[in-house]
């Protein structure tokens, strides 16, 4: 969604009726994340992409239809091992679309919602109803933190959990019994898909060193917002860190703080520290391993670690606290030099987000696109 926002709201501005299809399920191997969406509009024009290629004619194909019924359509994609030209994925896997169409005042007030909190750079949830009752299929709802707009907020787990996803940034498809019971398989049901769409998260590294220079690069290149803050000004400077988004000159603890009071941290966000000086990784590290981050790492050497735990083990951090600090900093690959470094700091934070077992593929079997939980 984020990548098409743009012509989006300029489609919506002109009150152009258009057929949008989203990835609500995705099984095995899959280029795209359930989420993500393509639009096609009556005269044939078309933004985004659902699988690189595999799908898309069929989509398009569905999404004219759509347009011209005003029905909106479920399908799955997959491959065929006996029909090499059937439509589906080269990868393997399967992928469910939702093809829907936005065409009168409801449906884009709805999509409006979303693309207004994404311009704003507030997070924002998009519910739709993937199953359900005669009609109610393809009914949508935008949901912020504190606003919510559309037709899928009658009951209020809804609600609740769309806002629990918008927390940790993630997508979801939940079973609503229509009778208000708590069992939504013994009677009538809907389901509803919900796709998370939020700023780039945020990657904070601190310290002004080669190795940070490396780590904000290859953060950047992830699609991290990426801060570089120091206290030395001297050292902090835009030309040696031009990949960062943003550039300070600040006690490490002192920022950190002022982000978390001001709300912009959230359960993606990831904090590098790289200053291998315990006046400034100390009180940065006692404050960060108690803020609800994905990740928290520190570099240093092994004794520099067992001083350090040490330290923060005199503090009142708890032992599940501590054991949250990736420390010495990264995966062993055999890393020296500050690129070299960098990824390995990166694939740690990809590992302690999705829970992968860090294994050569090739010493693995089934799906190599897997949907970890951390």
């Amino acid at each position: 969604m984020i990548d098409i926002a743009a012509e989006l709201r300029k489609w919506c501005a002109d009150g152009r009726p258009f057929a949008l299809a989203t990835v609500i399920g995705v099984r095995g191997s899959a280029p795209r994340p359930p989420g993500t969406c393509v639009a096609v509009d009556a005269a044939g024009q078309v933004l985004g992409s659902l699988s690189g290629g595999c799908v898309e004619g069929a989509v398009y194909d569905l999404a004219l239809d759509v347009l011209e019924t005003g029905v909106p359509e479920r399908v799955s994609f997959g491959y065929s091992d006996t029909d090499a030209f059937a439509v589906g994925l080269s990868c393997g896997g399967v992928i469910d679309v939702l093809v829907r169409h936005v065409a009168d005042e409801a449906s884009r007030s709805v999509l409006g919602h979303v693309l207004d909190a994404l311009e704003a750079g507030r997070p924002v949830a998009l519910a739709t109803v993937v199953e359900g009752p005669p009609g109610s299929m393809g009914t949508a709802g935008a949901l912020t933190p504190t606003t919510a707009v559309g037709g899928t907020w009658a009951r209020p787990e809804a609600a609740r959990d769309s806002r629990a996803l918008i927390a940790r940034g993630s997508y979801g498809t939940n079973r609503y019994a229509l009778d208000g019971s708590c069992d939504p398989v013994a009677g009538e049901a809907v389901e509803i898909f919900t796709a998370v769409y939020a700023a780039p998260p945020r990657m904070l590294v601190y310290g002004a060193i080669d190795f940070a220079a490396a780590v904000t690069r290859v953060g950047a290149f992830l699609g991290y917002h990426v801060t570089l803050c120091d206290a030395r000004e001297v050292f902090t400077t835009r030309e040696r860190f031009p990949q960062a988004d943003d550039v300070v000159v600040d006690w490490p603890h002192r920022h950190l703080r002022s982000l978390a009071d001001a709300g912009a941290l959230d359960e993606r966000t990831v904090v590098c520290v790289l200053t291998h000086d315990a006046k400034f990784d100390l009180p940065l590290l006692d404050l960060a391993l108690r803020l609800p981050l994905a990740y928290v790492g520190a570099m240093g050497s092994r004794r520099t670690h067992a001083q350090r735990m040490e330290a923060l083990r005199a503090s009142d951090l708890t032992e599940e606290q501590l054991t949250r600090l990736h420390s010495p900093i990264g995966l062993d690959i055999g890393a020296v030099s500050p690129e070299e470094t960098a990824i390995s700091v990166a694939a740690d934070i990809i590992a302690a987000r999705t829970g992968a077992p860090c294994r050569p593929l090739r010493t693995t079997d089934g799906p190599i696109h897997h949907a970890h939980v951390a």
